[in-house]
């Protein structure tokens, strides 16, 4: 087992940390040290000045400070009841998402949980900045080194198999081709999975309200946000822009989507970069679109002046739609008087709906039987994580209840 523990690269953590972990059983959650040792990371995490570059960074520091965690505790912990941490998690993250590991690893110690996790591959400059601080965090907090250890390792079935034996629970962040493959690792006999596969999100606008939105500036960084932050890679970030329009006239939802895109364009302009590799993907996306239905029309905004911002305008939604998703800003399009029409592409591969306007709005969708839709939530919120995620509930499955009677 030390051989094999010997081939990983540990960013937090050595190999003596993680034969060190199945030693002990799991901790209390929501535990006042390990708040006050996520406040303080927090704090070195904002001081750093580099963190103002990097809003996905700031947005976990500002989720890990004490007032949110008690916030959490409030919703989640039940005074009445004794609870432990199940014992080992291990962390498989997605590798185009900076900072999804980061709440993996916070959700795994506030549950009470000592924490194996793999970051991604990626050289994500946020990596290094949250790996630093944490480093520097546990110096202060010598006792808590035993329960972390971040690691990097290649496509290994060796230490995929000797990290599963450990674990008492595997969090899978990576999508259907990580999950297929991690689960070729046994567990425990008592361990399970929390997966989280490939998903997409959706946003809609109501056109009234965005008409009468007094800050369209702050809409479109909010949108910008939750798209082009992560390259639309993130499961949550929107794919689609949905006009509600109930009874607005053409001309009116017209005006809205035309200050909506120039507005987002005046963002993406200013702040984002496309590879060349991206924007090819992006046209091939299109093309393969408009061949496999001829519904679906291509549309270049006009407010842009490359294809950092692509829209794809489609005149009906079936269930096929979202095989044909990109990245990099790349959006279909669709209004709708009735919002019952977006039931075809809310089967169980729908994740997050992002909405400008009043939520009363979805009552009509949600009084229908839907396979997806976990969650409905602002338009600048959709990255905005908690311990009740992809419809799991993260506290009750990471920790274990103690029946005294």
């Amino acid at each position: 087992m030390q051989q094999i523990f010997d081939k990983i690269n540990y960013e937090v953590g050595t190999a003596q940390t993680i034969c060190g972990m199945a030693e002990r059983g799991g901790r209390v959650p929501f535990a006042e040290e390990v708040t006050v040792l996520l406040n303080d990371w927090s704090h070195r995490i904002l001081k750093a000045p580099e963190s103002r570059s990097y809003p996905d960074v700031v947005t976990f520091a500002f989720w890990i400070r004490k007032a949110n965690v008690a916030e959490m505790r409030g919703r989640f912990v039940d005074e009445r009841s004794i609870a432990r941490g199940r014992g080992v998690a291990f962390h498989i993250a997605p590798s185009n998402v900076a900072v999804n590991y980061a709440y993996s690893l916070a959700a795994g110690l506030l549950t009470g949980n000592a924490n194996i996790v793999r970051v991604p591959s990626k050289d994500f400059p946020q990596i290094r900045l949250l790996n630093r601080t944490l480093s520097e965090t546990l110096e202060e907090y010598r006792a808590w080194q035993e329960e972390i250890c971040l690691v990097r390792y290649g496509h290994d079935q060796a230490v995929n198999d000797a990290l599963s034996q450990l674990a008492d629970t595997r969090i899978i962040w990576g999508g259907d081709v990580t999950i297929r493959e991690i689960r070729k690792s046994p567990l425990k006999a008592r361990a399970f999975d929390v997966c989280f596969a490939d998903r997409y999100s959706l946003a809609v606008v109501d056109v009234w309200s965005y008409l009468h939105c007094e800050d369209k500036e702050k809409a479109a960084l909010d949108f910008y946000n939750d798209t082009y932050l992560t390259d639309q890679n993130a499961c949550t970030s929107p794919r689609m822009v949905v006009w509600y329009a109930h009874g607005a006239s053409a001309q009116e939802q017209a005006e809205a989507a035309e200050l909506f895109w120039r507005h987002l364009w005046e963002q993406v302009e200013q702040k984002y970069a496309i590879r060349p590799i991206q924007a090819v993907n992006k046209l091939t996306t299109a093309y393969l679109a408009a061949a496999g239905h001829e519904e679906w029309r291509p549309v270049r905004a006009d407010t842009a002046a490359d294809n950092r911002l692509v829209r794809i305008a489609v005149s009906k939604l079936d269930g096929h739609l979202m095989d044909y998703r990109e990245n990099s800003g790349f959006f279909y399009e669709y209004v709708c008087d009735d919002l019952r029409e977006l039931l075809p592409v809310s089967g169980s591969r729908c994740q997050t709906i992002g909405y400008l306007g009043d939520p009363g709005m979805f009552d009509t969708l949600l009084s229908e039987r839907f396979s997806g839709i976990d969650r409905i939530v602002p338009i600048g919120r959709t990255m905005d994580f908690d311990l009740i995620w992809d419809g799991y509930h993260l506290y009750e499955m990471l920790t274990r209840k103690v029946i005294v009677r």
